[in-house]
């Protein structure tokens, strides 16, 4: 018969420049593709170098590793009888082109660059690479010579062509290329590709696991074909975790998925499909077959290879399943947790170090541990060899095998309590509490010794000595006092992440781990270089109202029941001195606005990219049952002006796991100026006149002002 195919696709848990390790993981997803019956195997988006290189992308010595991989793999006998699609940076005419190398049996059949490059948010692949821009046409590309030496071809095809097999043709998509407006798909299925593959570089977002879906089935149902999607998974080497999601999809319809969270370094999927189904499925829609019909050829590229076998008929095909999709609470105890693994074993170090306050942040970052070490003795129940090996060394003992996660916290998590004059007893309890529950190892310490020290020396040298608003001083006095304590914090933090393992007389150091949320980022509620101030941050990227979500699912997925009275008490910096034993601060009061309303502009600004008088004119409306128009201008005034006075702390933010469309990191994702006029005159004058022409009632103007 000859119509039933068995294809691969797969999840790789690539690293940035770990050209050793990369290859391992490339030739153990062929073996195992092989092995499951595959004859073609697809992997994800630069997997040969690894995705997040990013200006290594410009230096000679990655092209080199990446043609010395390659070699590797053309030579090696695991990648014989089986179509192999891997990605690389591929330089032609000078030119650096992001592309898939597409390979059987030791001979290169086609090299096909990326058409539409990812340029936006976390991506900047323009930086590096050009589009192939020249549709349907391919050239020669000239072989280096240490392949030439292996496939025995002096050129290859290179551009945009399809793959003609004995028994069906099929054609790349690379990541991107799915999300733009004409994806590629639609003119190569037009011509007659019923097999399309995409190779992805797709990183994690709260949310968004249905949108790659959707885009997948919806491409199939349209054009009917089958859709294999391959992604990396992991943290490569920065602030993004790739979230897996290896589908494959026939007609609409999903018939393998993938994890979106594991710590499997290589997830392989395979399936059967049928491709009289694609045929018969196209037979129906005359819209679609009046379209190929007129329909433009893609070079074809002859490939003397079937995917299927002469005699199939007792073979099965793969059946259709509904896709399940995990909750944003599930998401944020997964994702992050295994980031936070990734981090550590690769880093070498021993474990991690949070300053725990018994607030909901810090907790939610406890958690998060607590939950990486939940996954890590899963992985070991399940004989995931490269996770015990990865925890053995971790915590320098060659013959420990996890199998409580508690036992395994207290191994890789010291939280520490550093109270002040101004803490409070019940927060001290509860970050004890919740301590003991997760089993870390737990520091209670006070920190007014250096405090005072810190405050002495200004006070020895000014011959002044600084007060509490409450007991007459100043803002400025209030404000420096409590910054004074927040920055000791960092600094004893630090000490204790060097030293404190050497005090126990165990070996190595720990990450210190800062736990500020998005919507306090945003607004700059927090001290430059305090606790905010740390090595990583596993919750730097989410928002209060989703990590109290988190807190709330750990609280009954974990049966930490500390976690109730942290969710119960207001959140409180505990900076100023108590009223009478009492918390005097809280969080929303020190901002002037709640955290909902926080999120609100968080999203309004970056996702909706509006400024002053754009955010003035969606809340006008959008808020207009519970505030005037008077109000809603107070409140972005507000906001703008305290955003732009602190912008410049988003300079020295603490790399943070990318979860939210909203981030303000400065660094990678939210680009923008960190000294501003903070009394943007201009714009508010702009709000000031439409409040004051609906106020009057008069007719408004949002186009412009007079």
């Amino acid at each position: 018969m000859g119509r039933k195919v068995t294809v691969a696709t797969c999840a790789l848990n690539q690293w940035a420049l770990d050209f050793e390790g990369n290859l391992q993981r490339i030739l153990k997803s062929i073996e195992i593709a092989k092995s499951k019956g595959a004859r073609y195997r697809l992997g994800p988006e630069l997997e040969i170098c690894g995705y997040g290189c990013w200006d290594h992308y410009y230096e000679s010595d990655t092209l080199l590793h990446s043609l010395q991989v390659l070699a590797a793999l053309l030579e090696s006998p695991v990648t014989q009888d089986i179509i192999c699609d891997v990605g690389m940076p591929v330089m032609h005419h000078s030119v650096r082109y992001n592309c898939r190398v597409i390979f059987l049996n030791r001979r290169i059949l086609l090299i096909r660059p990326k058409m539409a490059l990812a340029n936006e948010g976390n991506y900047r692949e323009l930086r590096w690479f050009t589009p192939w821009s020249r549709t349907r046409q391919t050239e020669e590309y000239f072989l280096p010579r240490m392949l030439q030496d292996l496939t025995k071809q002096e050129t290859v095809p290179f551009g945009d062509a399809v793959l003609a097999t004995r028994d069906t043709c099929i054609g790349c998509e690379i990541c991107e290329e799915l999300w733009t407006p004409r994806s590629p798909h639609v003119d190569m299925g037009l011509d007659g590709v019923e097999i399309f593959t995409n190779a992805s570089g797709s990183h994690h977002v709260l949310r968004k696991a249905h949108a790659r879906v959707e885009l997948v089935t919806m491409a199939t149902s349209k054009n009917g074909g089958a859709y294999l999607l391959a992604n990396q998974k992991g943290c490569d080497g920065d602030r993004l975790y790739y979230d897996g999601c290896a589908l494959i999809a026939v007609n609409g319809r999903v018939l393998a998925q993938g994890s979106q969270f594991s710590l499997d370094d290589v997830e392989v999927l395979t399936a059967t499909l049928d491709l009289e189904d694609v045929r018969s499925y196209r037979a129906e829609i005359s819209s679609r077959n009046l379209a190929a019909s007129r329909a433009s050829p893609y070079p074809r590229v002859k490939v003397d290879f079937a995917l299927s076998a002469r005699e199939d008929l007792l073979v099965p095909v793969s059946e259709p399943l509904e896709w399940k999709y995990h909750s944003p609470a599930e998401e944020i105890s997964l994702g992050p947790a295994c980031w936070l693994w990734d981090f550590l074993r690769r880093s070498q170090q021993a474990g991690f170090f949070l300053p725990l306050s018994g607030g909901v942040d810090s907790a939610a970052t406890a958690c998060l541990v607590y939950s990486m070490c939940r996954q890590v003795c899963e992985a070991v129940k399940n004989g995931n060899q490269e996770v015990l090996a990865d925890v053995r060394t971790v915590v320098d003992q060659l013959d420990y095998t996890p199998g409580d996660p508690r036992e395994l916290c207290g191994r890789v998590l010291t939280t520490c309590y550093m109270a002040s004059e101004n803490s409070s007893g019940e927060t001290r309890e509860r970050a004890a509490e919740l301590a003991a529950q997760i089993g870390s190892y737990h520091i209670g310490l006070n920190i007014d010794p250096a405090v005072k020290a810190v405050v002495g020396i200004f006070s020895l040298a000014t011959g002044k000595r600084p007060v509490f608003a409450v007991h007459g001083g100043s803002r400025r006095e209030n404000l420096a006092l409590q910054n004074v304590q927040a920055r000791v914090r960092m600094v004893v933090a630090y000490l204790f992440a060097q030293l404190s393992l050497w005090a126990r007389g165990a070996r190595g150091g720990l990450l210190v781990l800062g736990s500020a949320n998005v919507d306090e980022s945003l607004l700059g509620y927090l001290t430059k270089y305090d606790c905010s101030s740390a090595d990583i941050n596993p919750v730097g990227g989410i928002s209060k109202t989703d990590l109290r979500a988190f807190v709330q699912f750990c609280l009954e997925r974990f049966q930490l029941p500390a976690l109730q009275g942290i969710l119960a008490a207001p959140a409180t910096a505990e900076l100023e001195p108590l009223a009478d034993g009492q918390v005097s601060q809280t969080d929303e009061e020190d901002m002037g606005m709640t955290y909902a309303d926080l999120s609100v502009y968080g999203r309004l600004r970056k996702m909706a990219k509006t400024g002053p008088y754009g955010m003035f004119c969606k809340l006008v409306s959008l808020w207009r049952d519970a505030c005037s128009p008077r109000q809603v201008a107070d409140k972005v005034r507000w906001f703008f002006s305290k955003y732009s006075i602190n912008r410049h702390k988003m300079t020295t933010l603490t790399p943070a796991y990318h979860a939210e469309s909203y981030s303000p990191d400065d660094n990678r994702f939210d680009l923008r100026p960190f000294l501003y006029n903070t009394r943007w005159p201009w714009q508010f004058r702009c709000i000031e006149t439409q409040v004051l022409r609906l106020e009057g009632g008069g007719p408004q103007d949002l186009e412009g002002v007079d």
